[in-house]
């Protein structure tokens, strides 16, 4: 139990030491570390755990060899990972047939395993550590700092790393200067149209005193988007901490999680954090010895995508349907049991404790002018290094995409990004050297959203792109509203009329009426930005809607009645192989003596004739 401020600072400085040794050796042991993040444990990361113990364990070498997991390391495309300190040396995309290796070369007798290094694609050198790793140099951590760092199931390597430094600071100063703190950050809400979260609170902090609540929005809905879900699998007592400092400015008692049940992970590490932060007298009655009492309480949400906005979150919460309310009242006057209430996201109050710890100028000393400090992006879709990446306000999308990112996969060419996800909007190659932030990707017909970010590339049809956002909306649609109950089915409806090849000029024209009367109408921000990924799309790709509705051809080839197989006569080796493959049947010839054709009536379009066919012989038109 840690009762008072000074006892705090003896444990920091105690586990900051342990934790040091970890990282340098100095305690003479080396120390494994292995991804545990949903992507990696997905890759059997959690098998390779226990056969390093095994080893561990068969050599009899507990006593200078450490093993445990920690957070997502962000790189997803490259893992698994597997970590050694004190070189620092970084094995990726390894199984569990690779362990025995490494424990025999590398634990045993200080080999690297060469052909476990990531190798740099321009240069085809093996890079050993971590941050010599290009999808690394551009980056900057503040939510992420600790992922892939600590282990995010042990309360004594955050409290190695400054958990609850900050939380400290903060139960020593005057309420309203928490608040102006976080004022002067600059810090804006990282959960979708950015707010700034300083006046937030202050909405909040002006309320009579009484019952109060800080909630934090983990209903991570966005297609692609794995930020806020990382961060709680990786360091569960930032977000935690966060929370407490919020309700200690604001005069709260009592924090509600709402994570989405699909996460599992994250709960289970909440649940952990807590119990744990409440073992040490963290969280609970008359914290470090103050006046200050904070209870911290989690709610799993059935994964509607509704919830995301607030007022639809509190509404679960109490255990009503998930619907929107009407505002004003705003919840920060009017919330969770009609009480004031602030809602914040998880990286948003992941950052709260390291501006406390740190100071404003800290965090707005990076960003540009109206957006300051990092953001996380869950960059997804065709780039070569899919993964979690936090990057300073002002980053370009070029060095998102293309440095970051390390470009197309293939050699394919860049075509549009979606920011957002399905509020955001597409962003083309004329927007690459725009810096990323909540105004500038708002004028230029997109939004920061989340920090989803979907790169798609020259084999991308635009339109079904809109029509794959729209069917998403259509099913996450709570239906309480007209305008988004019947607005995005209409949307829907035209989409698909066009993508058949059934649409006219008329159409295009009805249905950008259409997208801008939803957007002024609708009651929530589902409703509201529900036609961004249409109106974005047909500013920046009209002609290819023109093909559509006009010439009856998808340009990319992928919308399936505007597009035909065909074989090359001149091509065609005879084989009947595709004749084979087909599945309806839909392909005839002669082996060896005539060319094979493909029956356009019975093709239903499923591409396994062209996937078999050896002699490329079989084009999309």
């Amino acid at each position: 139990m840690i009762k008072n401020f000074e006892e705090l600072s003896s444990i920091h400085q105690e586990y900051s030491a342990r934790l040091a040794a970890k990282f340098t050796g100095s305690d003479g042991k080396r120390a494994i570390v292995v991804c545990g993040g949903t992507g990696c444990l997905s890759s059997n990361s959690a098998e390779i755990i226990s056969r390093f113990e095994a080893l561990i364990k068969k050599h009899k070498v507990g006593d200078r060899v450490s093993i445990n997991k920690v957070g997502c390391l962000g790189f997803c495309s490259q893992g698994p990972f597997v970590k050694i300190y004190p070189e620092d040396t970084l094995y990726r995309m390894v199984s569990v047939d690779d362990v025995e290796e490494i424990f025999e070369k590398d634990i045993l007798n200080g080999e690297i395993v060469d052909r476990l290094l990531y190798v740099d694609p321009l240069s085809g050198e093996k890079v050993v550590k971590q941050d010599d790793i290009t999808f690394y140099k551009k980056q900057h951590r503040i939510a992420l700092e600790q992922c892939g760092v600590i282990n995010p199931e042990s309360i004594d390597e955050a409290l190695g790393a400054g958990a609850f430094v900050g939380l400290a600071k903060a139960l020593k100063m005057d309420r309203q200067a928490i608040i102006d703190e976080i004022l002067a950050s600059g810090l804006r809400g990282r959960g979708g149209a950015g707010f700034p979260t300083g006046k937030k609170w202050q909405f909040a902090y002006n309320q009579p005193d009484g019952e109060k609540y800080v909630v934090c929005n983990g209903d991570e809905g966005d297609p692609g988007a794995f930020m806020d879900r990382s961060i709680l699998e990786g360091n569960p007592l930032a977000v935690i901490e966060g929370m407490m400092i919020a309700g200690y400015a604001i005069g709260a008692q009592n924090g509600y999680f709402y994570v989405r049940a699909e996460y599992p992970i994250a709960i289970h590490r909440l649940e952990i954090g807590i119990k744990q932060a409440e073992e040490l007298g963290l969280i609970g009655d008359n914290i470090l010895g103050t006046d200050f009492s904070f209870h911290v309480h989690i709610r799993p949400g059935a994964g509607a995508f509704v919830c995301g906005e607030e007022t639809a979150l509190l509404n679960s919460i109490q255990g009503q349907r998930g619907m929107p309310r009407p505002r004003p009242p705003f919840p920060a006057v009017k919330g969770l049991w009609d009480c004031p209430t602030i809602v914040n996201n998880v990286e948003t109050l992941s950052v709260v404790p390291y501006i406390l710890r740190n100071g404003a100028s800290s965090f707005n000393s990076l960003g540009t002018a109206g957006s300051k400090g990092t953001k996380v992006f869950a960059l997804g879709g065709k780039v070569n290094n899919v993964g979690l990446v936090e990057v300073p306000m002002g980053t370009t999308l070029r060095e998102l995409i293309f440095d970051i990112g390390g470009g197309i996969p293939n050699g394919k060419k860049f075509k549009a990004i979606q920011t957002g996800g399905p509020s955001g909007g597409c962003l083309t190659e004329k927007d690459l050297d725009a810096e990323i932030d909540f105004d500038t990707l708002v004028a230029r017909g997109s939004m920061m959203g989340s920090g989803g970010a979907i790169v798609m590339d020259e084999d991308n049809c635009m339109v079904d792109i809109a029509k794959f956002y729209m069917e998403f909306i259509c099913d996450e649609s709570c239906g309480k509203c007209s305008h988004c109950r019947i607005g995005t089915k209409r949307m829907m409806e035209y989409l698909t009329k066009i993508t058949d090849g059934k649409g006219t000029l008329e159409d295009l024209s009805y249905l950008e009426e259409l997208a801008a009367t939803i957007k002024e109408g609708a009651l929530c921000a589902l409703g509201q930005t529900s036609a961004n990924p249409i109106l974005s799309t047909m500013k920046a790709f009209r002609e290819e809607y023109i093909a559509h509705v006009v010439d009856k051809t998808c340009p990319a080839h992928v919308c399936k009645n505007l597009m035909r197989y065909e074989i090359d006569p001149e091509k065609c080796k005879k084989c009947s192989l595709c004749a084979r493959q087909c599945p309806v049947g839909a392909i005839t010839g002669e082996v060896r003596v005539k060319p094979f054709v493909i029956d356009q009536s019975k093709c239903i379009k499923c591409g396994a004739c062209m996937s078999s066919c050896k002699f490329k012989a079989i084009d999309k038109k």
